[in-house]
């Protein structure tokens, strides 16, 4: 018979068990609720971040493990109109050391370095250099060793600059580190020779800017200064850490005005680096880079060397600009002193740098020297008096050798009188008292009036950066407004003959000339060839006939009578025969007050032939001794008549013939 079951304790359910009751608690409920929420959290903060979130993390360990590497491209060449070099590239040789290969290298290095401290005696002092000491000393030694094989190829004996190297290891690690620049062609060849193909030592050729002749053209080309490679046009990375090569940029003339289109296209690869920061190889993705640009100028190299050289041979500052009279292109335009644009490659030192600043020579006097033109001026001042009614050509006046104009007396320009002179007369023999008389009789406002016409009072525009916008045509309103004072008889007569207030250029008076030639009031210059381009149409004159051929046959005796300013044209002594080159030519000397005295500036504007205007000149030549006749008879003539000689030569040489300059 079984026993009778013991009650159940007070308080609890009859027939559960221990574990039963323990699952049915509330606490136990609510901590394993809690639990399972946590997991639940969990995991989908898990899937949240591998799933939704992994392309976020795709692109953070992108940017943290990859780099990009920009090359510069090779600027674009600067020819002249035949498509001869004017600014070119030539290869500099380097030997560039590929730092992420000598890690191991560097890390044996530190063990070693780390062992001899240890071993020295004063080591449980405290002495022991820092880590980053030691690392520094490490690269320093192992870059020394390549740089010995180096020396040892070449007989040099550099030393490493470690300020510069521990700078590269932290700005540009990814990029070589240049142990040697500028090498010689003598010590490439042994270098390619010596060094193992594996080294981490290698020998790198890049591309500077060269000019094969030297300082020609140097204010009108420009040169170019260091920068870093420009950015490269739908390639990716540009949220990456990128690490520039420097290259090139325009920073004076033509290579700053149209640096955009010689600019090189930049190349560049993009790298996979390790935790230390080198890159892996092969590159990730790659583009090379692409030459710029070239560009063609209307100069004319032959022109361009033979007013160089003459104007050299003034030992005198001066400029000479020479244009096509149809087209209005540049065929010169120079400008003395200057200096040598292979001194700017690779980069322009401080010594030369003093001396251009000493001689002068950053200044372009054919865009930016603005001067008083002189008797040049006479040719506009005769211009206006026919136009005005005020002039005639058959009319005469008598020269004494001055003229007083209010309580001053002006002289004519030799100080001689030339008695009876009609225009021509005046213009051959530059009467100054024919040419006061002229500009009083029109007044000065007529004067002004029509040298604007000619834009003597604006830049001409041409393709280049920093032309002058000094210059100045003035008149009363003009004078008033700068000095509070009135306009004077005194003044008239100075501006008819290109002195007094008046400010021009060369390059406008070369503009002018041609201007002139062409029977029209302006010449657009142009330095940029366009074998297309077609003749320029501009407002006529507005001179008869008869007019003038009264001007251009007193132009044309300048160079041909023996009283003509220019009659040196005619001395085989000095200067050579242009056979069969009828010149339209004015001559001008102007003044200028310096501190120790008056100095003179000699003018010449000329064009050529008189039947067919095709070339128009103009020379400034700078005086540099107080009180010393410099008139452009005996200094700017020369200067034209070089530019004239081999433009002629060219013109007369046989088709086939190669083109070759010839000094004289």
């Amino acid at each position: 018979m079984a026993a009778p079951s013991s009650p159940a304790p007070s308080g609890q359910s009859p027939g559960l068990t221990i574990e039963q009751r323990r699952a049915h608690d509330p606490r136990v409920t609510f901590f394993h609720l809690v639990v399972a929420t946590l997991l639940v959290v969990l995991a989908g903060g898990l899937a949240y971040q591998q799933l939704i979130k992994v392309d976020a993390h795709a692109e953070a360990e992108r940017v943290q493990n990859q780099r990009r590497i920009v090359h510069p491209g090779p600027r674009g060449q600067i020819l002249d109109r035949e498509g001869r070099i004017l600014a070119g590239n030539r290869p500099r040789f380097s030997v560039r050391l590929l730092l992420d290969a000598l890690r191991p290298e560097i890390r044996a290095e530190q063990i070693r370095i780390r062992r001899n401290y240890r071993q020295l005696e004063d080591a449980a002092a405290g002495d022991l250099p820092s880590a980053l000491q030691i690392l520094q000393i490490a690269r320093a030694t192992v870059v020394q060793r390549y740089l010995d094989q180096v020396n040892a190829l070449i007989g040099r004996a550099e030393k490493v600059d470690a300020r510069d190297l521990d700078r590269h290891f932290a700005r540009e690690l990814l990029l070589p580190y240049t142990l040697l620049d500028d090498l010689a062609p003598a010590e490439y060849a042994r270098l390619l020779e010596g060094l193992p193909v594996n080294s981490p030592a290698q020998v790198h050729t890049a591309s500077v800017r060269h000019h094969p002749h030297g300082s020609a053209a140097a204010h009108t080309l420009g040169y170019v200064g260091t920068g870093d490679a420009g950015e490269i046009e739908d390639f990716p990375g540009g949220d990456l850490r990128t690490f520039k090569m420097k290259g090139t940029v325009g920073r004076d003339g033509i290579e700053k005005r149209l640096d955009d289109q010689l600019q090189g296209e930049a190349g560049g690869a993009i790298f996979r680096v390790d935790p230390a920061g080198n890159r892996i190889h092969p590159p990730l993705q790659q583009v090379l880079p692409r030459p710029g640009h070239d560009v063609r100028l209307a100069l004319d190299l032959d022109l361009q060397l033979a007013a160089e050289a003459r104007l050299a041979e003034t030992e005198m500052a001066g400029a000479a600009v020479a244009l096509d009279v149809r087209t209005g292109e540049v065929l010169v335009l120079a400008s003395k002193p200057d200096y040598d644009l292979n001194t700017f490659s690779p980069r322009l030192g401080g010594a030369a740098a003093a001396d251009i600043t000493a001689r002068g020579a950053w200044f372009k006097r054919a865009i930016q020297g603005v001067y008083k033109p002189g008797s040049t001026f006479k040719i506009l001042t005769a211009v206006a008096g026919l136009r005005a009614g005020t002039l005639d050509p058959a009319a005469t006046i008598s020269c004494g050798g001055s003229l007083r104009v209010g309580a001053r007396s002006f002289s004519c320009h030799d100080g001689t009188a030339h008695g009876e002179v009609d225009l021509v007369t005046a213009v051959t023999k530059s009467c100054n008292v024919y040419f006061y008389r002229a500009g009083l009789e029109m007044g000065p406002e007529v004067l002004a009036r029509e040298a604007r016409r000619f834009h003597l009072d604006q830049p001409t525009g041409i393709e280049l950066p920093d032309e002058t916008r000094r210059m100045i045509i003035p008149d009363p309103a003009w004078k008033r407004r700068l000095t509070g004072e009135g306009w004077v008889g005194g003044d008239t007569a100075q501006l008819a003959i290109g002195q007094g207030f008046v400010d021009v250029t060369p390059l406008q008076m070369a503009c002018f000339a041609a201007s002139i030639a062409r029977d029209e009031v302006w010449t657009q210059p142009y330095l940029l060839h366009d074998p297309a381009r077609l003749p320029q149409r501009h407002e006529g004159i507005g001179l008869t006939a008869t007019q003038r051929a009264a001007l251009l046959r007193g132009m044309e005796q300048v160079t041909q009578r023996p009283h003509g300013t220019a009659r040196i044209f005619q001395d085989p002594r000095v200067l050579a025969p242009l056979p069969g080159l009828r010149l339209a030519a004015k001559t001008g000397t102007a003044q200028k007050q310096d501190p120790k005295g008056m100095i003179n500036f000699a003018w010449l504007i000329a064009f050529a032939p008189v039947e067919d205007p095709r070339i128009a000149v103009a020379v400034a030549i700078e005086g540099d001794t107080p009180g010393e006749e410099t008139g452009g008879g005996r200094y700017a003539s020369p200067v034209a008549h070089a530019i004239f000689k081999a433009w002629l030569e060219k013109r007369n040489r046989p088709p086939g013939l190669p083109v070759q300059f010839r000094n004289g």
